[in-house]
């Protein structure tokens, strides 16, 4: 892919996985916001352009097999979401849960953030496991139906949502308002750095945030700028049965 300034930000990453890390480094969103050129977010950003370009032209093309998420089948890439993040997700809450917790109780009256801290991640875990949850009993099984019948020829019967637009309407929605909380998390406690008194447990929950933040950014992008798209496509292809 020639990279200029005029391509969306999720069309460069979801062609070469690597250019998550350069757009990171700038803080530039590559999932929910990835739908605006490179140049739109530099100006957002106050990051140059030509700085920018360089880095991600310097950027070796060749893509790990593994990696190459964009030629997946979908529902190939249906059970490496499910598999690799919402596990992820399920397991990282059970240590955040007690970090959150120990954290707020011990340090909540002298540093109040914690507190705060604590109320966020609480929303946004319960917002994650009911939001994973549709996915996986209601949007994912009807695109795997999807890819059954164009590999099998056959038409495709009308879900009770109706098109798969709305759900993943819905779906979208929803992760823009987990990472609205998560970055609301990231300013509470400046970017993951925990104060110089911090005692183990209340790094390690710093530390723990920060992944799990990073890890939604990649599930988020994996979703909305590949599964997503191309499973309207997929949709979109099918004469649906009345």
């Amino acid at each position: 892919m020639n990279i200029d300034q005029e391509l969306k930000i999720a069309d460069v990453v979801s062609n070469n996985i690597k250019t998550a890390d350069i757009f990171k480094k700038y803080g530039i969103d590559f999932c929910c916001g990835g739908g605006i050129s490179i140049a739109k977010a530099c100006e957002k950003k106050n990051v140059s352009v030509e700085q920018l370009l360089s880095e991600l032209k310097s950027i070796d093309n060749k893509i790990i097999p593994s990696q190459n998420f964009n030629n997946w089948e979908l529902d190939f890439l249906i059970d490496y979401i499910v598999n690799t993040h919402h596990a992820y997700v399920l397991d990282a809450i059970e240590l955040l849960d007690a970090y959150s917790a120990k954290v707020a109780k011990v340090h909540g009256e002298n540093h109040p953030p914690v507190l705060e801290i604590e109320r966020l991640y609480n929303q946004v875990k319960m917002e994650l496991l009911q939001h994973m949850q549709k996915e996986e009993r209601i949007l994912f099984p009807y695109i795997k139906q999807l890819v059954k019948a164009k590999k099998e020829n056959c038409p495709v019967i009308n879900s009770h949502f109706g098109t798969v637009q709305n759900p993943i309407n819905m779906m979208n929605a929803e992760h823009e308002m987990a990472g609205n909380t998560l970055k609301k998390i990231a300013e509470l406690t400046m970017n993951y750095t925990p104060p110089e008194w911090a005692c183990n447990t209340f790094k390690a929950l710093y530390a723990k945030l920060d992944e799990f933040e990073q890890d939604l950014h990649l599930h988020v992008h994996l979703e909305n700028n590949i599964l997503f798209p191309k499973a309207i496509e997929l949709e979109k292809s099918f004469q649906v049965l009345n």
